[in-house]
């Protein structure tokens, strides 16, 4: 490859990850076409995007970018980075399950908020819960209090209406 078209390729890498913080590593060495097209299919639904990468034009292109840190991810081997959706996390949970379904796929690592991830970092990721779960558990914690202070304050009523009712009708028995 002469170096003007190094050039373009590693421009067009830096445009592609410009505002790309987070990202998930892969190897897909050995996926059959037609898995390849309907896992992508599948992601880019979830909005979830993989770019095939040339590792030494990676590596450039993140040390432009000011993103070095990630550039240890691309070392050996051939790599996908997978990146989009909601969240990493998500990211990491779509392709932590397309691992499963296909043998060939192996997380080979993650980029998150400036961190690098190995392999088990990555599946760790895939295991925690994502922003909607997150949010769901936000808002169950902040109705709680609420519902026990409704529920302490309903309780006595309720008990006393209750002994009030037994007392007319045991009351009601013996006046018949």
């Amino acid at each position: 490859m002469s170096k003007y078209v190094k050039d373009l390729v590693q421009k067009e890498l830096e445009k592609r990850f410009k505002d790309v913080t987070d990202f998930l590593v892969l190897n897909t060495k050995g996926v059959g076409g037609n898995d390849n097209n309907e896992m992508r299919g599948v992601l880019k639904e979830k909005g979830i995007k993989l770019s095939v990468v040339k590792n030494i034009m990676m590596r450039r292109s993140l040390e432009k970018m000011d993103l070095a840190a990630a550039a240890s991810l691309f070392m050996a081997g051939p790599c996908t980075v997978a990146f989009g959706g909601d969240s990493i996390v998500d990211v990491a949970k779509e392709c932590a399950d397309w691992a499963k379904k296909i043998e060939a796929i192996s997380l080979k690592g993650a980029f998150v908020d400036g961190t690098v991830m190995d392999e088990e970092g990555a599946k760790a990721l895939a295991k925690m819960p994502s922003r909607s779960e997150l949010l769901g558990a936000i808002v169950m914690l902040s109705k709680t209090p609420g519902a026990n202070v409704a529920g302490a304050i309903a309780g006595p009523g309720g008990i006393i209406a209750g002994c009030i009712k037994s007392l007319v009708e045991k009351l009601e028995k013996e006046a018949a």
